[in-house]
């Protein structure tokens, strides 16, 4: 690990020390989360690829769910592997420009997963409340409409936070109390003012997960409403069928 000089106030490189207190139990800590990662590559590229193959699964909730684990592909594979790295190999050296690349990546992606969680909830609420028109609404050019827009929503509101972070100066130290690059990781050991880029990065989060998280609930309240209020028992159980 290269030695950090105190006066350089753009550090080349950054240094991951994984989860404080418990560095003896790192390569413990390490199996559940390879185990996860490969469980999710299978999953989602086994996903991917029979969706792709079956022209049935070819509506928009099967679509959104690809988009889903697309964005769920590159959040794992940014941060994983060398998360594993850290634990197996003690290599927590990370470059500047890498540790920003992975910020905007963790953090845009993680931002879309949340909008397509959202797209797919509302996906719900038309087939049960609305489900006459449910193929007019949802029609594959809607569905690739919404995706664009998940994604240069993701884009465009954490594009800022690798600049935010570029523009402060590092003079205190180069150590990261984490297992990988975060925006707010980054912000407590800058040596200066930034608060302005604490409230920014508040008000995205809000913005994307937290309305996003706020529509979901709604839409689900408004999608047993409806259900609640059929007056058949089996309109109702065919409905909660869909609602699964």
């Amino acid at each position: 690990m290269s030695a950090y000089n105190k006066t350089n106030v753009h550090p080349s490189t950054f240094i991951l020390i994984g989860i404080p207190g418990l560095e003896a139990a790192h390569i413990w800590i390490s199996i559940p989360f390879c185990v996860v990662y490969l469980l999710a590559l299978l999953g989602n590229c086994s996903l991917l690829f029979i969706i792709k193959t079956d022209p049935s699964l070819h509506e928009p909730m099967y679509l959104f769910l690809c988009m889903l684990a697309v964005a769920d592909l590159v959040v794992c594979t940014t941060a994983v592997p060398k998360l594993l790295s850290l634990f197996w190999f003690h290599d927590g050296e990370i470059r500047f420009e890498a540790c920003l690349t992975q910020v905007f990546l963790i953090h845009s992606c993680s931002t879309m997963e949340s909008g397509f969680f959202l797209a797919m909830a509302f996906d719900r609420y038309v087939a049960i409340c609305n489900p006459l028109r449910h193929s007019a609404i949802l029609t594959h050019a809607v569905i690739g409409g919404m995706g664009l827009a998940i994604v240069l929503r993701g884009t465009a509101l954490l594009s800022p936070h690798p600049f935010l972070l570029r523009w402060l100066p590092y003079c205190r130290t180069n150590i990261i109390s984490h297992t990988y690059c975060e925006f707010m990781a980054l912000i407590k050991i800058a040596c200066a003012e930034t608060r302005i880029r604490r409230a920014y990065s508040l008000i995205v989060a809000f913005l994307t997960g937290g309305l996003d998280f706020i529509l979901i609930i709604c839409s689900y309240v408004l999608i047993l409403h409806t259900v609640f209020h059929l007056p058949s028992k089996d309109a109702r159980s065919h409905c909660m069928i869909l609602f699964k």
